[in-house]
């Protein structure tokens, strides 16, 4: 395993709600058990892909990126 942890990254600034958590989801569906970040540029859009990690199960982080968000899914406890 590499000391650098993979993670899909979902481009999804520009984009108005609901696409950003469609676009989210089905990177998540394609990368089951792996980390994904989804970048959005709205605080609404970053509050929607959160509210998904919730109705998934999924542990999320977000943090300010480059005049936007970043959202990263995790499975629990990883």
């Amino acid at each position: 395993m590499s000391d650098k942890e993979e993670i899909t990254t979902v481009d999804a600034r520009g984009y108005a709600c609901p696409e950003p958590v469609m676009l989210a989801r089905s990177a998540l569906l394609r990368n089951k058990g792996k980390p994904v970040r989804v970048l959005v540029d709205t605080m609404t859009a970053r509050d929607n892909v959160s509210r998904l990690a919730v109705r998934e199960g999924l542990d999320s982080s977000s943090t300010e990126h480059d005049g936007g968000f970043a959202v990263t899914f995790r499975p629990k406890g990883a």
